[in-house]
């Protein structure tokens, strides 16, 4: 947490002024008892109406300047802790978005949803409540019990006795809230990634009719994080009565002492009020402080889980280097590649063995789960091999800056993915300064420019958060656009037209084909009819090769391509 409070830097002036106003209001907050003692014992004892004046008007007068000093303190306490949550909240989503696939695995999507959303705000709300009361209420107590000894030590006595006690209850129970409250954000986690996997899978569970299923998932989740909540909950209610009970007892004990010391003459009627008025300040600020506590307990639990975020480190580990391309070396090579993810028994592929010239066309075809997507993956260093290489132009991939080796590439993933905007904002994602006729070009390549002419807006027409308002076609072609627009020198089809009929498929790999500056290209597909004019076909089968070479090879000599053919055509096809 003490690495989080870096981003307080720029905010010196606001944390400095915040809890020095709150000092001061409490200053004139504790001259208020003396101020009506004084009214006491000589405005109304002596009916003195001026006086009494006098004293009410200091009081307003104190009474104002405190809350002035407060609302000085919120601003700059507000003012602190939303730049800090502003900037943290910043810089986590930027780190997030530099770590690698297999780092975000780690936490999973729905733990850093809630880190980057509930925790962030129970820091901002700790640093807010810090800065306004951390020195405050400490300050009333002990200030309180000093005016007291001032007023009357043998009374005051109380005070001493009493504190003590109320501080056991008070960090008895804040210790024990602790660890619930720290199962309580561990168990939102659950519920945030309920949450996730229904909203984006909403048609699947309502095409597998799991709706009553899920409801009671997640109502069982949200039950236990109820009840969480509420033993906290409880536990934290014992605290005002608990306290009141105490503070009550002391101030009969209070009345009671100072009762006899007035008969006797020790003290007056106004000093005893004022004692009893200490008193309850101390019962105020205690709770106030305990309160204050736990909320700065959540925080600082909040901040050790952001924190833990941003330890992981940034990327994948990189070896950059000078060293010039080899010479009449393939433009990519697979060197006995393998990959077993993290905590996984065994490798997802494995053995792959595969040299490409520049601007071939290589076709990826195999069952799901063979791998074909991994091997994607690789070449584009989202994760990093376990065993053997990959070279560009015979120069290692982890030799490359990872951000110059992701702008030679442009990639249509298996989903489809849009962003709420236009059209235009969409295809600018893959070249930031493409002019409306490399977006026009890019779309007719890509088969999409007929149903976008046809859009109100045309290139500024309105794209839905996922762009829902699209088909399933239509989304993949916007896809592919955004991809051609770059012109890059790697073009990668992950299954990316397997919602687009054989005729636009055809007529859209004929366009690719075509292309000037000749990318080499990788076709993923489980559609023979898609990869059966590539100039290489690798065929997965369980994370290995068993295939390798043209169309007309093998349907030769590879059964399971054989198999896959015969599947998708009649044998008067073959």
């Amino acid at each position: 947490m003490k690495k989080l409070l870096r981003f307080l830097k720029g905010y010196g002036v606001e944390t400095v002024m915040a809890p020095l106003f709150k000092l001061l209001e409490a200053c004139f907050e504790l001259f208020i008892p003396l101020v009506v003692a004084a009214i006491i014992d000589i405005g109304i004892a002596k009916r003195d109406n001026g006086y009494i004046l006098g004293g009410c008007g200091i009081m307003v007068a104190l009474g104002v300047i405190g809350l002035v000093c407060a609302i000085t303190a919120q601003f700059f306490a507000a003012k602190a802790a939303t730049g800090c949550s502003a900037g943290l909240r910043k810089s986590l989503y930027s780190h997030i978005m530099r770590l690698s696939p297999s780092q975000r695995d780690v936490l999973g999507s729905s733990t850093l949803i809630t880190r980057m959303t509930s925790d962030v705000n129970q820091i901002q709300s700790g640093i807010n409540l810090t800065l306004r009361l951390l020195l405050r209420s400490p300050l009333i107590v002990i200030g309180s019990m000093v005016m007291a000894f001032t007023v009357d030590s043998r009374s005051a006595l109380v005070f001493a006795a009493v504190i003590p006690l109320l501080s056991i209850v008070v960090f008895g129970i804040m210790l024990i809230s602790i660890p619930l409250y720290k199962k309580i954000q561990a168990r939102l986690d659950r519920v945030t990634m309920d949450t996730r996997e229904n909203l984006n899978g909403v048609r699947v569970v309502r095409a597998f009719n799991r709706e009553a299923a899920e409801v009671n998932k997640f109502s069982e989740d949200n039950e236990q994080s109820y009840a969480l909540q509420m033993k906290a909950g409880r536990l934290s209610a014992l605290m005002n009565p608990l306290t009141y009970v105490i503070i009550n007892l002391a101030i009969i004990a209070l009345i009671y002492t100072g009762a006899l010391r007035v008969d006797s003459g020790y003290i007056t009627q106004g000093e005893l009020y004022a004692l009893v008025n200490y008193m309850s300040q101390i019962l105020v600020e205690l709770i106030k402080l305990a309160n204050l506590i736990i909320s700065i307990t959540k925080a600082i639990a909040c901040g050790n889980r952001v924190q833990a975020v941003f330890d992981i480190p940034e990327g994948l580990d990189t070896n950059e280097s000078d060293a010039e391309n080899a010479e009449n070396a393939p433009f990519i090579s697979f060197d006995n590649v393998a990959l077993t993810y993290k905590g996984a028994a065994a490798p997802t592929v494995q053995g792959i063995d595969l040299d490409i010239l520049r601007g071939q066309t290589v076709g990826i075809i195999g069952a799901t789960g063979s791998g074909k997507t991994t091997v994607i993956n690789l070449l584009m260093r989202l994760y990093d091999v376990t065993e053997g290489s990959i070279k560009i132009n015979g120069r290692d991939l982890r030799a490359h800056n990872v951000d110059a080796l992701r702008e030679r590439i442009a990639v249509v993933p298996q989903k489809a993915v849009l962003f709420k905007g236009t059209v235009r904002q969409n295809l600018l994602w893959g070249k930031k300064d493409a002019s409306d006729a490399e977006m026009w070009d890019a779309l007719r390549l890509a088969m999409a420019d007929g149903f976008i002419s046809e859009k109100d807006g045309g290139l500024d027409a309105e794209v839905l958060a996922h762009g829902n308002n699209f088909s399933g076609g239509q989304r993949q072609r916007l896809t592919i656009a955004r991809a051609l627009i770059r012109r890059p020198e790697i073009l990668i089809l992950d299954d990316s037209t397997s919602a687009l009929d054989l005729a636009t498929d055809a007529a859209l790999r004929k366009n690719i084909a075509a292309l000037d500056y000749a990318p080499t290209v990788f076709i993923v597909s489980q559609r023979a009819s898609s990869v059966r004019h590539a100039d290489i076909i690798l065929v997965l089968d369980d994370g290995e090769i068993v295939g390798l070479g043209s169309h007309d090879e093998l349907i030769k000599n590879c059964p399971t391509y054989i198999e896959i053919y015969n599947s998708q055509f009649s044998d008067a096809n073959v």
